[in-house]
């Protein structure tokens, strides 16, 4: 078992998130030793899993409805290919982004304002907030 200040400490998750994520139901402790939260080995996997979830962009509530609340997490594949095609999406997105800067780094056009590309650029910028 390991009180609150030592998971902390092992996993860099500040007691305060902790505290929340269990607030939250992502996870889930066994009892306390006086003022201290007490929870099992295994929360350290799942607060890896967590915190996988936030880099790939999932919110918490999908990331407690991937890991669920009790036992071993069962990943919903379905939902994790879904996200998995709408960061390959942001990716070609962001390519597109940085090849467009690029291009308008190194454009010979007096003013970036009289570069067809940059124009295209800013219309498909001006769609994308409409």
């Amino acid at each position: 078992m390991l009180d609150i200040s030592e998971l902390s400490r092992r996993t860099g998750f500040p007691a305060s998130k902790l505290r929340y994520y269990e607030e939250v139901g992502l996870i889930r402790s066994i009892g306390r030793k006086g003022l201290k939260r007490l929870f099992e080995e295994e929360v350290t996997t799942r607060l890896a899993l967590i915190a996988l979830g936030q880099t790939a962009g999932f919110s918490l509530a999908e990331i407690r409805a991937l890991i669920g609340v009790e036992g071993q997490p069962d990943l919903d594949r379905s939902a994790l290919g879904q996200k998995a095609d709408m960061l390959d999406s942001q990716i070609q997105e962001l390519a597109a982004l940085r090849d467009g800067i690029r291009h308008i780094m190194n454009c010979s056009a007096e003013h970036h304002l009289d570069c067809p590309r940059f124009r295209r650029i800013l219309r498909v910028a001006m769609k994308r907030k409409a």
